[in-house]
């Protein structure tokens, strides 16, 4: 997104001596073009979040149109088993049915057999004692014979029956196999769907973030302006910081006044907080002492007038890039835990940070031994001077 570049830059003050009226004059000239700069950005995030919740609103109704397709599909393979179940009963039927005509086959055998072995057409007609017997004999054969063809017939018949029927259960089978096929690729694509929902939602919640961190930035430029103004109508010799990043330096050998400011903030939490992923950006978990890294570093700041995003992917790159050999109190000093630069926290001196941490709340923590140690990631950014 276009708001993600150069934000510290948009709404960084240079610092201002307060010498002479004009001076303040074009100082506040500067600083309105900057507020200006910041209007557009704001402008330019109201648009991308609004592309945004149009993204996710299209990804949710896919989700929903997904879902309905996944309920569908369960409905058509339960009443395809329905069916196969039913097909598979008159598979059953058929085969006793073709079971019991074989038993009469046998049986016709079993009995002709009896009779005294093969005796052929002839045999049965010529050997006829009247021509009424002889009518009689022959319509029995011809009735024998043409029950024997019909039993024949229907035998396969119902052979060719089960046949289809078999044939029709593996075609139904074959459906519901690729209907379960097609519901795993649904599923697959609705979880991808929804990571891809959480992710855009992410991003919406980072660029409301920002805009308010612009619009914070632009009320405390106002107040610094008003503060100009008043100090020199009042004629008191003043030296106005810049809202961003300007403190008195200091050395690494003493801890200055706004790096003091900052640390001390975070002692009265120590032992009184709680980790809270999201945390530290509104009154209620500030009250509370509910913190995630990130919004603790920029609260602390914010205590001495000194505007810093709450992600460690923004802090990473404020101020400036100092060696983990030139650290300061103040400093902020980064820590590669679940993805690269993770955890932030505020150097305090002697190989030891302030931070808000996962298992202790705001709490001092070592970073010269142990998993502080082994996971700092050697970015220390400077912002107090």
């Amino acid at each position: 997104m276009s708001i993600a570049v150069g934000l510290a830059s948009t709404i960084a003050i240079p610092s201002v001596q307060a010498e002479t009226q004009a001076e303040i004059q074009q100082k506040r000239s500067h600083i309105q073009s900057k507020i200006s700069e910041a209007e557009k950005v704001i402008a330019e995030a109201e648009k991308d979040l609004k592309e945004l919740n149009e993204q996710v609103a299209r990804v949710d109704q896919a989700i929903e149109d997904n879902q309905q397709k996944i309920d569908d599909t369960k409905k058509k393979i339960k009443d395809t088993k329905a069916e196969i179940a039913k097909l598979e009963e008159e598979i059953v039927a058929l085969e006793k049915s073709i079971e019991k005509r074989l038993d009469i086959l046998k049986e016709r055998a079993q009995s002709f057999q009896q009779s005294g072995g093969e005796i052929s057409y002839l045999e049965v007609i010529f050997g006829s004692k009247s021509f009424g017997d002889f009518i009689n004999r022959v319509f029995a054969v011809n009735t024998i014979v043409e029950a024997d063809e019909n039993l024949l017939n229907d035998l396969e018949a119902d052979k060719a029956a089960v046949k289809k029927k078999q044939d029709s259960v593996k075609n139904k089978l074959e459906d519901l196999n690729s209907m379960m096929t097609e519901l795993e690729g649904m599923q697959a694509q609705i979880l991808e769907q929804k990571e891809q929902n959480e992710a855009l939602k992410k991003d919406l919640l980072a660029q409301q973030e920002k805009n308010e961190e612009l619009k914070a930035a632009l009320e405390r430029k106002d107040a610094n302006l008003a503060s100009q103004l008043a100090s020199f109508q009042s004629g008191r010799s003043t030296q106005v910081g810049s809202q961003s990043v300007s403190t008195p330096s200091f050395s690494n050998n003493t801890v200055s006044g706004s790096a003091q400011s900052v640390i001390s903030v975070g002692y009265k939490y120590i032992g009184n907080s709680t980790y809270v992923f999201g945390g530290g950006r509104n009154a209620y978990d500030i009250r509370n002492g509910r913190f995630d890294c990130s919004g603790f570093v920029s609260y602390a700041f914010s205590q001495a007038g000194i505007s810093l995003p709450a992600s460690t992917s923004s802090l990473v790159g404020v101020g400036r890039a100092v060696s983990a050999s030139q650290m300061q109190p103040g400093d902020l000093v980064f820590f590669n835990t679940y993805k690269t630069n993770g955890h932030v926290g505020i150097y305090v001196g002697g190989g030891k940070f302030i931070g808000s941490q996962s298992s202790t709340g705001v709490a001092i923590a070592n970073m010269s031994s142990g998993y502080w140690a082994s996971h700092f990631s050697g970015v220390v950014r400077r912002v107090l001077n």
